[in-house]
């Protein structure tokens, strides 16, 4: 049975084109491959045909999982999603009230998060600590370093 996963328009034309990468370009190359080696000859000894059989079933095993992961996939239509409080793709920018340090990150599903581009997952302890707040309140979040407040100033598209 699949989850809902949540995706930008972006973020699922990039699973999909994970997955057809996967299907349609690297099995027919490992099959190509277990078939040199099944040439080979005697395959109870030939390193290479375990080799490819083992590459053979991890990349199964991935086209499987990205396969329910897009099942699964919904895109979120941005424009009617409410501005008033943090929901999946707002932009929030925060303050640490502990560091004054202000951040802005657009919460994203978990496989089109990238710290470096601003982009945290809703699952983190931030992204989920942050669902369903309003400009002005404060979340309590657990974070590994420990409890930090963070008061939201903004919530955009």
């Amino acid at each position: 049975m699949s989850t809902v996963s949540y995706y930008t328009e972006e973020g699922l034309q990039k699973l999909k084109e994970e997955l057809d990468q996967l299907k349609f370009v690297e099995r027919p190359s490992i099959s190509q491959q277990i078939a040199e080696a099944r040439d080979k000859g005697d395959l109870s000894e030939n390193a290479e045909y375990d080799a490819a059989k083992e590459a053979q079933g991890m990349l199964e095993m991935k086209i499987a999982k990205l396969e329910e992961m897009y099942v699964g996939a919904r895109v979120i239509d941005e424009s009617q999603l409410d501005t008033d409080k943090v929901l999946a793709l707002s932009i929030v920018k925060i303050k640490n009230l502990n560091t004054k340090a202000e951040m802005t990150f657009t919460l994203v599903a978990e496989t089109e998060a990238d710290i470096k581009t601003g982009k945290i997952s809703i699952n983190s302890p931030i992204g989920t600590g942050l669902l369903g707040k309003k400009v002005g309140e404060i979340a309590e979040i657990q974070v590994p370093a420990g409890m930090v407040k963070f008061e939201i100033l903004d919530i955009s598209r």
